[in-house]
């Protein structure tokens, strides 16, 4: 038995005065609720209610529509646990479901880094002007998964969507009971009569709840009458994948469906030259073959395979490629764009060159880092199902962002946003790839070549590695000079493509001002040096880009934490004490958890007697102050990773192991790209096709993790991504401690070997 939850008197005048207030204020527009897209046609049935955009209720019980897509990080439980908590659930009869593309599930927090503050910055003014991008955020309506942003954009509005839906079902059972809502109370399912013993289910009480008029900000409880929240909870997606029982979209079977995949041009931007498809058109259960526009052929049959096989034996010349043909060539134009004009200067204190002029030259530590292009590498390939009517197109995908995914489909199609439906499955891993809407935008293109059948569209995966949006190479060039304690100058040059440039280019959104993700990382860090500059140059290739777990970090956090080693080493310095002495007193938060992590590593250095080898790093990346420490040792196959710490700081911590589980995910992510994870070009193509020559970390190669959470920031942050960042450089750090070798070219088995 849950604990009862009284509704008070105070509780019902609160919520309905929450929009008048809203009104009062002058934000009657922002605050006017958005329509619920699950009353709208086709989205349910005559026996189903809802209360608000993220539930239903029918005979069966209460369902939690998760409007963040699940793609292995548990926004499902997460969400379920939200609702749970305000709405007095039994944990044991939730159901979950992706929400439909729609407006009404826009993210708010995916707009606060817009706010122009930095993450560590917990200042009034601060988290005043990230409220107001809230605004934004509703006009917009981007419904997206990604940024780290689930937790920070369902906290309060599931927990408001549990909590006003908890309301108005007290209501309609007040109403029907003839007495006062505030005499009752809520347990598990039920609303109870404690007077006499009375209670109705919710199932029993949503159709009269419905027409009551629910409270839009509702107060919400404190965190000491939580139930599930701060809890390790059952993940309601596991049995299903366990079993084999999960929908991902490889797994849509349609009635009368027919099969494809598609074979595309292994040079970017470059189109078909000459092209010869009579045998590949003559192979058993071969359809149709399509050319679409210049890029390439989609090949439509009866069954997967054969549309393999036969867009495979297409013989086709493709065109040049714009950029140059292989990685000596492309990095010369990432070296010629340091000559020129800065794409920003991402932060600028004190004087930087007056500080170099100042100083002999051998104080000064100098250095230039390199990353290579790196491929998401989901573990399934890229695939949709589309169906394109008359008046209606159905797409079942794996979708990041099913509201852009709509509307560029629709705009392609020269139809409406209602008549484009998006009906998301579980993803096969996301990490940025399914943000993007190439695939769906095929698969409705083949569709309309297929007199109305369903087609499911499968991408081999050397198609799925050759025609990615890749995270993009960068090189950085560093100078710095010590105190006796710590850094008192940093110039950073950092030379990558802008991704939001990149972007602009196939989808509708601007590339507003220099790209901010050039610098993310480096930037942003609450580093107390005196003299800073940090400057993005973008180069422009025709080479795809786009998000790539965390991002900028994801190569800056090696960047900046392998330099500050570097400058750690130059004057003998314990690198964890010189971190300490440069957060000052900027970040509380991230003196905590870099405290943390020397006491769960039981830090006292570089080297241990034993042989081993320690590296340090600390990065600030998604609003998560994350430090971890890594060991290693050298053995007669090569340098062994032997156990892995790690402090993360999220503010509040929903649901501990699935934050742990997603921590470790994020390193093991780091690592994979630390070692092996490379993508080079010759003649213009991506040599890597699959992960036999594109490798990721393997189980024997994984080591123990210690994961320590605290939660000191006053936000609350996601974790998807920022365990990625500060795994990097530990790693080569770790590295140094144990050969003297500093290493700054990814991945690191170009120059060492590992077990």
């Amino acid at each position: 038995m849950g604990t009862l939850k009284k509704i008070t008197r105070r509780t019902f005048l609160i919520a309905s005065t929450a929009i008048a207030g809203g009104v009062a204020f002058g934000t009657y527009q922002y605050q006017k609720p958005t329509p619920n897209p699950l009353l709208a046609d086709g989205m349910g049935d005559a026996d189903t209610v809802s209360l608000n955009p993220y539930l239903k209720i029918n005979q069966d019980g209460v369902t939690v529509i998760t409007p963040k897509a699940e793609m292995g990080q548990g926004v499902h439980s997460m969400f379920a646990m939200l609702v749970a908590e305000e709405l007095d659930l039994d944990w044991q009869t939730i159901k979950t479901e992706h929400g439909p593309a729609s407006n009404a599930y826009f993210n708010v927090a995916l707009m606060r880094p817009m706010a122009g503050f930095h993450d560590y910055d917990q200042s009034e003014r601060a988290n005043s002007v990230r409220a107001y991008t809230e605004i934004a955020s509703k006009f917009l309506g981007m419904q997206i998964t990604g940024g780290s942003t689930s937790a920070p954009d369902g906290f309060v509005k599931l927990r408001s969507a549990g909590a006003s839906a908890r309301l108005t079902l007290t209501l309609a059972a007040a109403q029907q009971w003839g007495v006062a809502a505030t005499t009752l109370q809520t347990e598990n399912g039920h609303v109870i009569n404690p007077e006499n013993g009375d209670k109705l289910s919710y199932t029993e009480l949503a159709v009269a709840a419905a027409d009551i008029a629910a409270p839009a900000r509702p107060p919400l409880r404190d965190p000491a009458q939580w139930r599930y929240l701060g809890q390790s909870m059952p993940r309601p997606d596991i049995p299903a994948k366990t079993i084999g029982a999960a929908q991902f979209a490889s797994d849509i079977r349609l009635p009368d469906m027919l099969h494809a995949t598609v074979r595309m041009s292994p040079r970017f931007g470059a189109g078909i030259q000459s092209a010869d498809t009579q045998t590949a058109a003559a192979m058993p259960g071969i359809d149709k073959i399509i050319q679409l526009g210049n890029e390439g052929f989609a090949v439509i049959a009866n069954n997967t395979w054969r549309a393999l096989q036969a867009a495979n034996a297409i013989q086709v010349e493709w065109e040049a490629a714009s950029y140059p043909p292989d990685n000596a060539g492309i990095m010369q134009l990432y070296e010629d764009s340091f000559n020129t004009a800065p794409n920003g200067t991402f932060e600028q204190t004190g004087d930087v060159d007056l500080a170099f002029a100042d100083v002999n030259s051998d104080e000064i530590i100098a250095a230039e880092y390199r990353v290579p292009y790196l491929a998401h590498a989901t573990m399934e390939p890229m695939s949709a199902v589309a169906q394109v009517t008359e008046n209606r197109i159905d797409l079942w995908t794996g979708a990041q962002s099913p509201t852009g995914t709509r509307d560029m489909v629709a705009a392609a199609a020269g139809m409406s946003k209602d008549q484009v439906h998006i009906h998301t499955t579980l993803l096969g891993g996301g990490f940025g790839r399914r943000a993007e809407a190439d695939f769906a935008l095929q698969a409705y293109q083949i569709a309309r070549q297929t007199a109305g059948r369903p087609v499911k569209v499968s991408w081999s995966r050397e198609e799925d590695m050759r025609h990615d949006f890749y995270r993009p190479a960068a090189i950085a060039r560093l100078k710095g000079l010590m105190d006796n304690t710590k850094p008192r100058a940093l110039d950073a040059q950092i030379a990558s493509p802008s991704i939001m440039l990149s972007m602009s280019k196939r989808a509708p959104m601007p590339a507003l001002g220099p790209d901010q993700l050039i610098a993310e990382g480096t930037a942003g860090q609450p580093d107390q040096i005196e003299h800073i500059r940090i400057r993005g140059y973008a180069p422009e290739l025709a080479i795809p880009i786009g998000f790539w777990r965390s991002v900028g970090a994801s190569f800056n956090g090696f960047v900046h934490e392998s330099f500050m080693d570097e400058m750690a080493a130059h004057k003998d310095l314990d690198p964890i004490a010189m971190k300490l002495a440069t957060l000052g007193d900027l970040s509380e938060v991230g003196t905590k958890v870099v405290q943390k992590v020397k006491e769960i590593s039981g830090w006292n250095g570089r080297n241990q007697a034993n042989g081993v080898g320690r590296g340090f790093a600390y990065t600030l990346s998604f609003g998560a102050h994350t430090a971890q420490v890594i060991d290693v040792s050298m053995t007669d196959r090569g340098v062994k990773i032997d156990k892995i710490y790690c402090a993360v700081d999220v503010g509040t911590a929903l649901d501990p192991r699935n934050i742990v589980a997603q921590i470790e995910s994020g390193i093991i992510y780091g690592l994979s790209a630390a070692i092996s994870g490379d993508l080079t070009f010759k003649d213009g193509e991506v040599v890597q096709s699959n992960f036999h020559n594109n490798t990721a970390l393997r189980i024997h190669q994984v080591p123990p993790i210690d994961v320590a959470i605290l939660e000191n920031n006053p936000s609350i942050t996601g974790v998807g991504e920022p365990g990625t960042p500060p795994a990097i450089p530990a790693l080569a750090n770790a590295i140094f401690a144990l050969t003297g070798k500093r290493l700054r070219e990814l991945p690191l088995n170009r120059h060492i070997d590992f077990v």
